[in-house]
């Protein structure tokens, strides 16, 4: 069919009195809200259908790039680790997550925590135009070093390589209950080390806020996006502290969180935390829009081990919904990762879930195709409401880490 026929395709006028009527006899229910309605884990209603919102804005736009596809590279095993990482790259993967052992979301995995790891993995990977990530144990600090040094020992070009440096010692503290340092002491001692990154002209993310942690322990979508909060602005004062303007800092900060099978409120949960950091900046007297890095990851808490190739089709929908939510880079978890170390099949799966989503469906092509959409409207802002509810908790008990 050519685009000159479909344009001649047409559809005819449905109402929502139709509508209803088709889904009380569906149905068999004479309340077709009460029927097809649902809820969250925080209790905010999920309604079966809303009017349109008028003239609804674009809340993100990542461009004709769309996406980073992200692959996690976790092999205990170097050489694995980076023929998995070359074939990643060479098969389309524009991202790579570099996990050392004992991080947050290694689940059980990750490279060995030396410097020779970095070069490793990145040693014959062409670096333009490719997100390195950094997911690391309480010495985060060494490991971003680390890859600063690679990388200007290999004369990259900054500008044209997107980096994350993922410190977030809250994170690590929930998930591994052990930090290098006090935190009185890491309140003291990380604003120098952000001055030293400065210094160095180091690019991307500085520090994260990272969500996942509390999801895999259970946490709802509010408690997440209110623990991420907390986080973030941890950072923001932690930069204040480094005498770094909040304007210029917030550039620095990135949020990484979990998506899951429920497409709608992962798509709501993603639009929520735009709305929530643009509010806390507000707040902090910055009146530039700054552009916000949201790095996503398929839900490890979603997972089955029994019959595992069904998490092939809830990984599928839960990049469907980071990806149209608005995530800047997505990182699939493989379908097999609850049985171990996956193989390269999984690994291609998870890679090529993506690829099909991107390069073939084409769904980044439109910037935020649920602009307008009546039912995530609404449960974006109940979802707003009640996360600010679950952040000024936390900030009244002396916020996340403490």
């Amino acid at each position: 069919m050519t685009p000159s026929e479909l344009a001649e395709v047409t559809f005819g006028e449905q109402s929502e009195a139709r509508w209803r009527q088709l889904a009380a006899r569906a149905t068999k229910c004479v309340d077709v809200d009460q029927a097809l309605a649902s809820q969250t884990d925080d209790g905010l209603k999920i309604a079966a259908q809303a009017a349109r919102v008028a003239n609804d804005e674009p809340v993100f736009s990542r461009g004709d790039a769309g996406w980073s596809i992200v692959q996690r590279v976790d092999d205990p095993d170097l050489a694995r680790a980076a023929l998995q990482a070359k074939e990643d790259v060479q098969g389309g993967a524009t991202g790579l997550s570099l996990l050392f052992e004992g991080a947050p979301n290694a689940h059980g995995f990750g490279l060995p925590f030396r410097q020779g790891s970095i070069a490793a993995i990145l040693d014959g990977i062409p670096l333009e135009g490719l997100l390195i990530r950094i997911e690391t144990h309480p010495h985060s600090r060494a490991s971003a070093d680390w890859l600063g040094d690679y990388l200007r020992g290999r004369k990259a070009n900054f500008s044209k390589i997107q980096l994350s440096l993922g410190i977030d010692p809250a994170s690590i503290l929930a998930a591994t209950g052990r930090l290098k340092m006090t935190i009185e002491a890491l309140e003291a001692s990380l604003p120098q080390s952000l001055a030293g990154f400065f210094a160095a002209g180091m690019p991307g993310v500085l520090l994260e806020a990272d969500g996942r942690p509390y999801h895999n322990a259970g946490a709802s979508e509010a408690q997440e996006l209110g623990a991420m909060l907390s986080i973030a602005t941890s950072h923001l004062r932690m930069f204040e502290m480094a005498r770094q303007p909040i304007s210029y800092a917030a550039q620095h900060i990135g949020f990484a969180l979990a998506v899951d099978q429920d497409q709608f409120v992962s798509m709501a949960k993603l639009r929520a935390l735009r709305l929530l950091w643009a509010r806390v900046l507000e707040l902090s007297s910055v009146t530039k829009p700054i552009a916000v890095h949201i790095h996503a990851q398929t839900s490890w808490r979603m997972l089955t081990q029994k019959d595992c190739e069904t998490n092939i089709l809830r990984s599928t929908i839960g990049v469907f919904a980071a990806a149209t939510g608005g995530a800047n880079s997505v990182s699939a978890l493989p379908h097999t990762l609850g049985h171990g170390l996956p193989d390269g099949l999984a690994r291609r799966v998870a890679r090529n879930t993506q690829l099909v989503l991107k390069d073939e469906a084409g769904i980044g092509f439109v910037d935020d195709p649920i602009a307008g959409s009546g039912s995530i409207a609404q449960l974006t802002d109940a979802l707003c409401v009640a996360a600010w509810g679950e952040f000024q908790q936390l900030e009244s008990e002396g916020g996340l880490l403490r």
